[in-house]
């Protein structure tokens, strides 16, 4: 049976660690019922976190799909990690999902990582509820909370609800709309929600409320706005359907709260995602391109267009193998058939059809466009890979992968293990872009590599816990590039006679500096027939082999284009691997000549304190060459933002700023940018001093 699409939902929950996401899925879990009972985070029982780290950490560490029903609508739910160093997995989910729940902690309010899902949520253009939870919590405040995401992230929120009471006394909640209360009962954990007239206490506050979302809701239908102004009664379906259309362009934010924890308030959260958030009909077709011509091609959320879709997760199950999380964008298809990953031009068998819920699952015959699942079958494939019809290829639009910051070499205890460590973690960087595995010749040692401390910490918790390896890992590397302050013209010229047929190549390279964070380019201007148009290929393979080397301390090199413009060949001798030795010999030359210098990870770091510890916290951010932005307070608490870099921050800051502020101050640390290292840190890193 083909989905209603317009009663289908492809829903996100997102935002700041400790704000309360997986507590909230699972409240939506139980008033779904897909669970009989409320899995608690602090007990180490919720189901959307099944990794024994999760259980443990009381973190969300993999975005978990699970599907539910809520008044005959179906819900794709994603549950995303709030933790800064997985923020590959918020992107990736968000890159596939048509609508998100933003939640806020009503006491802490925007916090740095709310700004970064924001940013990813703006950048994927996908529409949002707002959800202000933890309402029962000392200080906490839904209306403030509203104001923080319309000052700081500039969000458009406009308050839905008011509560009632507030932190110990929060009972329930006033919906302005319909002048309605809602009453809860604790002795059925909230299931059964009792709306009854509201209060004359709220009159003035549900009039002065109502005005400002029918004003907002006519910004969207000029057909409501001309009767609101005529003074005509407006019906509420019309001001929801109008409010609806502001909510899909990402002009407008309505704002809900409740208790998660104290089962108050979700499910009329629940409502309004399928009053406000968009179904699958509702978002633009997505745009990709024939992997042939390049010409752009547009795939509508229809089940009679050819199959299209994007693979968004891999995961590795003890039970089936490989499973692919797959968004369907056109077409459907069934299990058994045939697809093309465009992105590797291989042709596959996906075997089976799995809707996911958590790790519980439930085969089902055939997908279709809109619809989640995951696949199982596919053996080469990655994330961000593109599936398609054989006959009708479309290349989507790729996931960024953020650049790995630190690394960490790995040794199995016992040296029987070493074929197993690698397969194991091959596998575990199929199933996260963001976790990077290399192996060093000079040192003869694996390394791996990813976004924090954390992350890496995780990794090889993973290998010790589900794949039964205990690993020695060696101490923190920070991951530094090089790249070049000044133009170069350099000459590389491999020649060798040797008897018989010898080997020639000859070639000119201009090496320039480029803006930070471009990366390598090559550019092939020669002209004249100065050299063979078959060999510039082996120049430019020569020259991707010689930047992953570079000259003060053989890190990789960034940020420099290298352009062919001369050269010469020789008739007989000239060969392909002659070409790629010159260009690697003229590089590195150029390099040396080229005033090259380290670049270092610069974190965006945000330290939250009481006011009497606050120059001692900021006295030590300045001593790790911190750079402080600014600063602003929140309920008492002092909120700094700084750039420092990674290498001041590793070796136990966490440690530091707990014994500091007796416990009391916490931080955050994010990727910022690569930045020129000052000379007595680089002679100091590559061993001068």
């Amino acid at each position: 049976m083909a989905l209603d699409l317009k009663k289908h939902r492809n829903i996100g929950i997102a935002a700041h660690i400790d704000a309360g996401k997986t507590t909230v899925t699972e409240r939506i879990l139980f008033y779904t019922g897909i669970s009989h009972k409320i899995g608690e985070v602090h007990e180490g029982e919720a189901i959307m976190d099944w990794m024994e780290q999760e259980k443990e950490r009381g973190i969300t560490i993999q975005a978990a799909a699970i599907t539910c029903n809520w008044r005959g609508y179906s819900v794709n739910i994603i549950d995303t990690p709030g933790h800064v160093d997985f923020t590959i997995e918020v992107g990736r989910s968000l890159r596939v999902l048509d609508g998100m729940i933003s939640v806020f902690c009503g006491v802490a309010g925007v916090q740095p990582q709310s700004e970064t899902v924001w940013r990813q949520a703006t950048r994927y253009n996908v529409p949002s509820i707002v959800f202000v939870n933890k309402m029962d919590r000392v200080g906490a405040d839904f209306f403030r909370v509203v104001e923080d995401i319309n000052g700081r992230l500039n969000g458009h929120a406009i308050a839905m609800q008011i509560p009632i009471g507030s932190s110990e006394n929060f009972r329930g909640i006033v919906d302005v709309l319909t002048s309605t209360m809602a009453i809860f009962k604790e002795e059925d954990r909230g299931t059964l929600v009792e709306w009854v007239p509201a209060s004359p206490e709220y009159a003035d506050q549900i009039a002065e409320l109502r005005i400002k979302i029918i004003e907002r809701a006519c910004d969207f239908d000029d057909n409501l706005a001309e009767r609101y102004l005529d003074g005509k009664d407006l019906d509420i379906e019309e001001i929801k359907t109008a409010l609806r259309k502001g909510v899909i362009k990402r002009e407008v934010f309505p704002a809900f709260c409740g208790s998660a924890f104290k089962n108050k308030g979700v499910q009329a959260m629940l409502d309004a995602v399928l009053d406000y958030l968009p179904s699958p009909l509702d978002v633009p077709a997505i745009v990709g391109k024939d992997p042939i011509s390049d010409q752009e091609l547009i795939r509508k959320a229809d089940i009679s267009e050819p199959f299209s879709g994007l693979a968004f997760k891999i995961m590795t199950d003890p039970f089936v193998g490989t499973l692919s999380f797959v968004r369907v964008y056109s077409g459907t298809l069934k299990s058994g058939s045939y697809v093309k990953n465009v992105t590797t031009g291989t042709k596959e068998r996906v075997s089976r059809l799995i809707r996911m819920h958590s790790n519980k699952r439930e085969e089902i015959e055939s997908v279709d466009a809109g619809d989640i699942a995951a696949f199982v079958g596919l053996k080469d494939i990655k994330t961000g890979d593109s599936l398609a019809d054989e006959k009708h290829p479309i290349l989507l639009e790729k996931i960024d992968v953020p650049v790995a910051v630190i690394s960490s070499s790995v040794e199995p205890k016992n040296k029987g293990d070493y074929e197993k460590m690698i397969l194991a973690l091959r596998k575990m960087a199929q199933e996260d872009p963001s976790f990077r595995l290399a192996y060093n010749e000079e040192t003869g040692q694996t390394v791996i590599a990813g976004m924090g401390e954390l992350h890496l910490e995780i990794q090889i918790d993973r290998l010790r816990r589900e794949h039964k390896i205990e690993v020695e890992p060696g101490k923190l590397q920070v991951a530094y590039k090089e790249t070049i302050q000044k133009p170069v013209e350099v000459e590389g010229k491999y020649i060798k006679q040797s008897g018989g047929r010898g080997q020639y190549g000859h070639v000119w390279l201009k090496l320039e500096p480029r803006e930070r964070g471009q990366g390598f380019l090559f550019e092939n201007k020669l002209v004249g027939g100065s050299i063979p148009r078959e060999f510039v290929p082996a120049i430019e393979k020569g020259l991707l082999e010689a930047v992953s080397n570079g000259a003060l301390g053989g890190y990789p090199v960034v940020d420099v284009k290298a352009i062919a413009f001369d050269g010469s060949y020789h008739d007989v001798d000239s060969s392909e691997i002659a070409f790629k030795i010159a260009a690697a010999m003229a590089f590195k030359d150029g390099m040396k000549k080229a005033s090259p210098v380290l670049l270092e990870p610069i974190m965006k770091v945000e330290v939250e304190t009481p006011e009497d510890y606050l120059g001692d916290v900021m006295g030590d951010l300045n001593s790790r060459r911190g750079r402080i932005l600014g600063m602003e307070e929140k309920n008492k608490i002092q909120m700094i933002r700084a750039e420092v870099p990674l290498r001041e921050m590793l070796g136990g800051y966490a440690t530091t700023l707990r014994s500091m502020s007796k416990g009391r101050a916490s931080y955050s640390m994010e990727f910022e940018c690569y930045r020129e290292m000052p000379k007595n840190v680089e002679e100091e890193v590559l061993g001068k001093k």
